[in-house]
């Protein structure tokens, strides 16, 4: 898809469709003026008739006969004192989704001149983001005819003055870039549980370092796991025929001896709650218990689409989560690679398991910091719903640098505590602590549990059980929440 900042007016931008904003309850303004006046009023007639009125999510396609650009979009934006960033991204995603029924091939976006305040860059990003999912297909298995693919080859943005493209541009860049991570992340999360296994996982990491120099791969086996002591993690794949695997992904765009960033993500490719099971409905929902790891492979693609100058470490602890006569029991005891036991009081609560294996292990690179992403708790959807992730850390300074990156990405999160208090209900009268210890502050304590394991780290947990995917008639991965991930690298770097 190609991306471009257009500069010349509205009215002499050839395109086959143009995308220009109404408020509720107000009039043309900007590139919708213009190209009113150069139609001799048409588009407040359609106000004035009550065709459009500017309601959010409204739209109306109107056809041209005089202008270089074919049709133009009128998009509705809500009120002008509601209309924000996520407004503005939830317009352009409808609003292109829309243009990739139609047969336009390419289409300038005005929608920008909405936003205030402006900022060319992040207008630009979000608007390259919002391109790639209106685009994104599910890879749906089926046997009849696959959709045809849109029509829409190429994209503008359009800026006001000159001065402004070169951001906008960079804009453009980044979020192509992060849209392609996301789209890498969802087509994973998305795959069913029986094609997506922890060996398929390996299979997409070496695709990864084949398509990317910067990238390098190592696929540990299950008897490297035994042999570096992770029974933690290994006390999860009891049950199943499905081999265990530790990926780990290396990105070197920084200086040599640098330390990297790490991202360790839970990769459980279909959770089935072990001798814990959990209740038939919604089971099916479980191959996103994969997300974390799916994020990380995205943000690894992001990167090196870049050519982003940090170096990056990706460790992916991938398994599933089985029952069957060899798996773990509830009042079974684990040794963890830190050499700390574990009494597991609930066999469900398995990603902490092979996170804390994963964080152990990440120490030997001696990362500057460490940030795990995790479908962790549902206790996380019950606190925060579909809306924010949850971020715990033991570093306010990085749960406020993680946090605002969500706030300029519009992939949020809310910073939770990890007081004393909670560390205490992990006790066990049989081990060094348990795993689980009961629904109140659940997921609080699933995050004091990885504390644990990451003294004289910075690190930070980052918990999208809620926001990693869709339920219902839209069931589906978000790509949450590796535009907040990308952020914060790029600030980074």
């Amino acid at each position: 898809m190609r991306q471009f900042v257009v500069t010349a007016s509205p009215v002499r931008q050839k395109t086959d469709c143009a995308i220009v904003g109404l408020h509720e309850g107000g009039g043309f303004a900007g590139a919708g003026a213009l190209i009113d006046a150069a139609l001799k009023g048409r588009l407040t007639r359609l106000l004035k008739s009550g065709d459009v009125r500017g309601k959010a999510g409204e739209m109306r396609m109107v056809d041209t006969d005089t202008l270089p650009c074919e049709r133009v979009l009128v998009v509705g934006l809500g009120r002008k004192a509601k209309f924000g960033r996520k407004q503005y991204r939830k317009a352009l995603v409808a609003a292109l989704g829309a243009v990739a029924k139609t047969g336009a091939k390419d289409a300038v976006s005005y929608l920008g001149e909405a936003v205030e305040p402006a900022d060319d860059y992040y207008d630009a990003r979000l608007a390259a983001e919002a391109l790639g999912a209106a685009l994104y297909r599910v890879p749906a298995i089926r046997s009849s005819r696959k959709q045809p693919e849109p029509a829409l080859r190429a994209f503008g943005f359009a800026v006001r003055e000159s001065g402004q493209k070169a951001q906008a541009q960079r804009g453009l860049e980044h979020g192509q870039a992060i849209a392609a991570g996301a789209a890498l992340t969802r087509d994973l999360a998305n795959l069913p549980a029986n094609v997506c296994t922890p060996t398929y996982l390996a299979r997409q990491a070496k695709d990864l370092s084949r398509s990317y120099p910067a990238v390098r791969t190592q696929v540990l086996e299950e008897r490297d796991l035994k042999r570096l002591k992770m029974g933690s993690f290994l006390s999860v794949t009891n049950g199943t025929e499905e081999p265990a695997k530790l990926i780990v992904m290396r990105y070197d765009g920084g200086r040599t001896g640098e330390a990297p960033v790490a991202l360790v993500g839970k990769g459980v490719t279909f959770d089935s709650g072990g001798i814990s099971l959990k209740q038939p409905p919604g089971m099916d929902e479980m191959k996103f218990d994969m997300t974390g790891a799916a994020s990380v492979f995205g943000t690894i693609k992001a990167a090196a689409e870049l050519g982003l100058e940090l170096n990056l470490v990706g460790i992916v602890p991938a398994c599933e989560n089985m029952p069957s006569g060899r798996a773990t029991k509830p009042g079974d005891i684990v040794k963890s690679m830190s050499g700390q036991t574990i009494e597991i009081i609930n066999t469900d609560a398995e990603g902490r398991l092979i996170l804390c294996d994963a964080l152990t292990y990440v120490r030997r690179f001696k990362p500057a910091v460490v940030v795990d992403i995790a479908t962790l708790t549902g206790a996380c959807v019950i606190a925060l719903g579909a809306h924010l992730s949850a971020v715990m850390s033991n570093d306010d300074e990085l749960a406020d640098e993680i946090t605002a990156a969500g706030q300029r990405a519009e992939d949020r999160c809310w910073h939770m505590p990890l007081a004393e208090e909670y560390h205490e209900q992990l006790k066990s009268n049989f081990a060094d602590f348990a795993n689980a210890c009961g629904r109140e502050g659940g997921a609080i304590t699933a995050a004091c549990f990885l504390a644990k394991f990451t003294e004289g780290l910075r690190w930070a947990h980052l918990d999208i059980a809620g926001t990693a995917y869709l339920t219902g008639t839209h069931k589906g991965s978000t790509g949450r929440p590796v535009p907040l991930l990308m952020d914060f690298l790029l600030r980074r770097a």
